[in-house]
C-alpha cells in the first residue's frame, strides 16, 4: 500500500512547534512500523521559506499552488500569522481545493480560523486554543466553538486545541489509521504522553512511566494510563496480568520501586494537576475523570503529593 500523503499547510509566522509535532510523529510512525506509512510534507504559498513565529526560518518542501490530490490528510497549522492567512483569498482558495481532494481535513490551534474563513467549518462543532476560542466564535457565528476538548472530530474535519495538541491529534490519526500499539510506541519514543480521546479537556494523560524492561509491567502501565477512571485496584490489575497480587507487587517494586497502588495514585494525581491547570472543571469533575471517588479523595491525594490542596494549586497556576 502506498504511503498516506499528508500535507501540512504553513505560511508566514506559522507556529513551528505545531508543524514539528505533526511531521515528527508521522516520521516516527514510519520508523516503528518499519514501512513507509506516511509521506508528510510542508507546503507554503509560492513554495517560499517562511519565518515562523519563533523567528526560525523553515524551507518549504512543496509549493502549495502545485499540490494536487488525492491526499489522505491536509492539516492547517496556526500561529500569529493565522489572521493574515485567513484574509488571503488565494491561500483560502487552495485550501478549499485541497480539502475537496483529501480524505481528512484538520487544523491545529488558530489554524481553525483559516479553515473557518475558507468556509470549511460552517455548521460544524470545532475547537481551538482556549485563549482564542471566543474570538473564533465572534468572527464566525456559523461555527459552534467548544474551547474544552483537545480535539474534535466532526465528520472528516478535525480541529485541535493549542500548539502541542497537534501531537495528540497526530497520535490519534496514527491509532485511527493503524492501531493503538503503534500510537503508544510513537508516544514513548517522543517521551510524551499518550493521546486521550478528543473529548478530554485540553490536556493529555501521562504515559510518562519510567522505562521498564518487564513486558507484563509495561502492559499494566499502558492499561493504567489509558483507563484512569476505571477499576485499577491491585487485585484487578493482577487478574488482568494473569498473576497473583503478591507477584504483581514484587514486579512493580523491582521495576518501578513502588506498589501498583502507589503508582496508580501518582498517575491519577498528576493527571488531575494537568486538568486543574488547564481547565475550569469543578473539582468533582476533575476527581471523576481521574478516577478519584470524591473531591475529598482527590484533595487528600493532592496534599500528599504536592503539599497544597487542589484549589490552591489551581490558583497558583492561574497567577503564574
Amino acid at each position: 500500500m502506498s504511503p498516506r500523503r499528508v500535507v501540512v499547510v504553513a505560511y508566514e509566522a506559522a507556529e513551528l512547534l505545531e508543524i514539528a509535532c505533526v511531521t515528527t510523529a508521522l516520521v516516527n510512525a514510519n520508523y516503528y512500523a518499519e514501512v513507509p506509512l506516511y509521506e508528510a510534507t510542508v507546503a507554503t504559498p509560492g513554495g517560499n521559506p517562511i519565518t515562523c513565529s519563533s523567528g526560525l526560518v523553515l524551507p518549504a518542501q512543496q509549493t502549495l499552488e502545485r499540490v494536487n490530490g488525492p491526499l489522505d490528510t491536509i492539516i492547517v497549522v496556526g500561529g500569529i500569522g493565522s489572521w493574515d492567512a485567513a484574509e488571503n483569498r488565494l491561500l483560502l482558495a487552495h485550501i478549499r481545493r485541497l480539502a475537496r481532494e483529501s480524505r481528512r481535513v484538520a487544523s491545529v490551534c488558530t489554524g481553525s480560523s483559516v479553515l473557518a474563513a475558507a468556509g470549511l467549518l460552517t455548521g460544524r462543532r470545532v475547537t481551538t486554543h482556549w485563549q482564542w476560542a471566543r474570538d473564533l466564535a465572534v468572527r464566525h457565528p456559523e461555527v459552534t466553538v467548544d474551547p474544552d476538548p483537545i480535539f474534535i472530530r466532526d465528520g472528516n474535519v478535525y480541529t485541535a486545541a493549542g500548539v502541542t495538541s497537534a501531537l495528540d491529534l497526530t497520535l490519534a490519526f496514527i491509532e485511527e489509521d493503524n492501531d493503538a500499539d503503534l500510537a503508544r510506541q510513537v508516544a514513548r519514543g517522543l517521551v510524551t504522553y499518550l493521546q486521550r480521546p478528543g473529548n478530554q479537556a485540553q490536556m493529555s494523560i501521562f504515559t510518562q512511566a519510567p522505562p521498564c524492561e518487564d513486558r507484563l509491567v509495561r502492559q499494566i502501565i499502558d492499561h493504567v494510563t489509558t483507563n484512569l477512571d476505571g477499576d485499577l485496584a491491585a487485585g484487578t490489575l493482577a487478574m488482568r496480568a494473569g498473576v497473583s497480587e503478591r507477584h504483581l507487587t514484587r514486579l512493580f517494586f523491582k521495576n518501578l520501586g513502588q506498589t501498583p497502588g502507589r503508582f496508580v495514585r501518582q498517575v491519577r494525581t498528576e493527571a488531575a494537576a494537568h486538568l486543574l491547570g488547564s481547565t475550569t472543571l469543578p473539582l468533582a469533575s476533575v476527581a471523576a475523570r481521574c478516577g478519584f471517588g470524591t473531591a475529598e479523595t482527590l484533595r487528600q491525594a493532592f496534599v500528599d503529593r504536592y503539599g497544597i490542596p487542589p484549589s490552591r494549586y489551581r490558583l497558583t497556576q492561574r497567577s503564574a
